[in-house]
């Protein structure tokens, strides 16, 4: 389960504080989907950031299974990320220099997920296979379509087993055949998997493939 309680983010500026969230709580259950819009500079992101354990927020609380990840010293809160959230971002954020396959291992590499690197290989195989890139292993990412780098991508996050799913934007550099196939891949992996899945979007059709929407507005989510 993810518990945000209160959740408020401001940043000093010259004028004063500039508050970007205000008050956000929200509850999720496993294999739970939730879908955030809002315009741009709304702090879609910033929220995120702060569920994925990458920003503090300046006052509230953040539990996921019970563990507040900024309860923790640097290097716990880094493992409590690495084995407990996926990320999948808008710019698919893959290594150029890395094969397809050794991307989707490259969480695993801080210590491996199943304790075996070996299991961890043939998940990351089965993944990428059940992506449909079976037969791209050993490609570089400059040699993938921009939908194939997503699915990628999603092979990488869900390779640890994570408890949490959180992309931003993934269908935001798409056209619109390669966001349909992504979100419908993300979708039956996230079923597959039961994650707790959110997903910050622009776009109204992936928004409407998940059954918990929300709308970012003044700093605060309101159910959609």
């Amino acid at each position: 389960m993810l518990t945000v309680a209160n959740i408020a983010k401001s940043y000093p500026t010259p004028r004063g504080e500039l508050q970007i969230l205000n008050g956000i709580s929200l509850t999720v259950e496993r294999g739970q989907a939730v879908a955030i819009m809002g315009p741009s500079g709304s702090g879609k992101s910033t929220l995120l950031y702060i569920l994925g354990a990458l920003e503090p927020p300046s006052s509230g609380r953040v539990a996921l299974d019970g563990q507040d990840p900024y309860a923790l010293g640097e290097r716990a809160q880094a493992a409590f990320r690495n084995e407990h959230i996926g990320f999948v971002f808008q710019d698919h954020s893959l290594l150029p220099q890395c094969s397809v396959l050794e991307n989707v291992l490259s969480p695993t590499l801080v210590a491996p997920a199943n304790g075996d690197a070996a299991q961890d290989a043939a998940l990351a195989r089965e993944l990428l296979t059940r992506v449909g890139l079976e037969d791209r292993l050993h490609h570089r990412p400059a040699e993938l379509s921009g939908g194939e780098k997503q699915r990628a991508a999603l092979a990488r996050a869900l390779v640890r087993k994570p408890s949490l799913l959180l992309c931003d934007e993934p269908t935001g550099n798409l056209d619109r055949s390669a966001a349909d196939a992504v979100a419908v891949l993300l979708l039956e992996l996230h079923a597959a998997a039961r994650t707790i899945l959110i997903v910050v979007t622009h776009s109204l059709a992936l928004a409407e493939r998940l059954p918990m929407r929300y709308l970012m507005d003044a700093g605060r989510l309101v159910k959609s």
